[in-house]
């Protein structure tokens, strides 16, 4: 026998909680689609936390952003999605002179997302449907397992007592099915910060509040690579060879590469500054033949520019796909001569260069989502997520598939209306 239904049903939000942005959704009692405005007047939210020393308060988004590049004293915590799945989730970290778990620092972000919606809507809300990507860790079950495990425990200690999730990909497509007239097959493309994922689905808007929708999905595909692994590639190729990465030392070796690689991970950054890594770094400079490069390098650990020079590479590679010009990363906080600007450049040519094996395995992954569809094509591709507007991927995937129709979508709100959809038709 079927339950009785509240005549005031219970909202439920979308949370798209993202590598690098965060966004929110509902359904509201009109039935009409409400997209919170998370950040001042913007819907994304950049997953970022920033504890200020001096008044050991804690700032989100982009005031944590602005906080960390303005120099403020204290700690940027960036990408932490990417450590759902990990043993680093149960590890402690300092700040503010307190010793406190990256897991908790994850309930931190959710419980000011969950204030701010609420503050919004008016009213408590404690359902919600949590996206997750198709792998939040490539060939390992039970890693991916712990991974969506630790989300939910962290939206509960939020403050969420009823939770639900949907692949992001099929989130999206639920958004793009709201823009169809008629029945359409999609591969959905969701590029994040940290997750390439793909649906095949069969969409119709006759059937958009049906909850179960596993009958129109044809395939699922996803790899471990997005937004964040584009950041570290360019910021390796371009800003990382101006402080001595690939530089041939005076042993007539390349210089150790490691503290290079922790500088441009967003969630690894960090650790460059410990102690043992500086003590490290310092000794270098015998390493070097060019002690030029080995001062710019003291000068981006001792200040602690390893965000500030990842987020100029990002602002650059975003700059450079949208125009399609010449992009620049400024770095004249960096030592360099008095009359020198030091800068790195960003071009559409040298940026598909060195995203090139990334993306081939990007756009092999959204075929074989297509392939296992048993599709010989579809009619469309649907694009979102932060990073799908990078050009050579736009390009590559136009390539691999010409005979379907590309159809840009919101690039950070489409997955959290597409969960505040899927969420509206929970039970249904």
């Amino acid at each position: 026998m079927p339950s009785k239904r509240s005549a005031t049903p219970t909202l439920t939000l979308g949370i798209d909680f993202g590598t690098s942005n965060s966004a929110a959704a509902l359904i509201g009692p009109d039935g009409q689609m409400h997209t919170i405005a998370l950040d001042g007047a913007r819907s994304e939210m950049p997953t970022a936390l920033f504890f200020v020393s001096e008044t050991h308060s804690v700032l989100y988004g982009s005031e944590a952003m602005q906080a960390y590049l303005a120099g403020t004293e204290g700690r940027l915590l960036r990408s932490l999605k990417s450590l759902l799945g990990s043993r680093l989730m149960d590890e402690y970290t300092a700040v503010n002179g307190q010793s406190i778990q990256f897991f908790d620092i994850v309930v931190l972000f959710f419980k000011e997302l969950k204030r701010r919606c609420e503050a919004q809507i008016g009213q408590p809300l404690t359902r919600a449907m949590l996206g997750r990507p198709v792998h939040f860790v490539d060939d390992d079950a039970e890693r991916d397992a712990l991974a969506q495990e630790t989300l939910g425990r962290a939206a509960r200690e939020a403050g969420f007592t009823d939770i639900a999730f949907q692949l992001e990909p099929i989130a999206a497509a639920l958004d793009f099915e709201q823009r169809v007239d008629r029945e359409t097959t999609a591969l959905v493309v969701d590029i994040g910060g940290g997750t390439s994922d793909f649906t095949v689905i069969r969409l119709n808007p006759a059937r958009s509040a049906v909850g179960d929708r596993s009958a129109d999905i044809l395939a699922t595909t996803g790899v471990h690579i997005g937004g964040t692994d584009f950041d570290r590639l360019l910021d390796l190729s371009t800003v990382m060879p101006l402080l001595g990465y690939k530089h041939i030392g005076t042993g007539g070796r390349p210089v150790p590469n490691s503290v290079f690689f922790d500088l441009c991970t967003w969630h690894l950054i960090h650790q460059a500054y410990t102690r043992k890594a500086m003590h490290f770094a310092k000794e270098l400079w015998t390493d070097y033949a060019d002690r030029n490069l080995h001062t710019r390098l003291m000068d981006a650990l001792e200040g602690q520019h390893g965000h500030r020079m990842l987020a100029g590479v990002e602002a650059a590679k975003i700059a450079c796909s949208i125009s399609g010009n010449d992009a620049l990363v400024d770095l004249d906080f960096l030592g360099h001569g008095p009359s020198e600007h030091l800068g790195a450049t960003v071009t559409v040519p040298a940026m598909a260069e060195t995203l090139q094996q990334a993306l081939s395995q990007v756009v092999q992954c959204a075929q074989l989502c297509v392939q296992r569809s048993g599709l010989a094509s579809v009619d469309a591709v649907y694009l979102t997520g932060g990073s799908s507007a990078l050009r050579p991927l736009v390009e590559a995937l136009r390539a691999a598939m010409p005979q379907a129709t590309l159809v840009e979508g919101n690039r950070f709100g489409g997955v959290a209306a597409g969960l505040a959809v899927g969420g509206a038709a929970w039970g249904n």
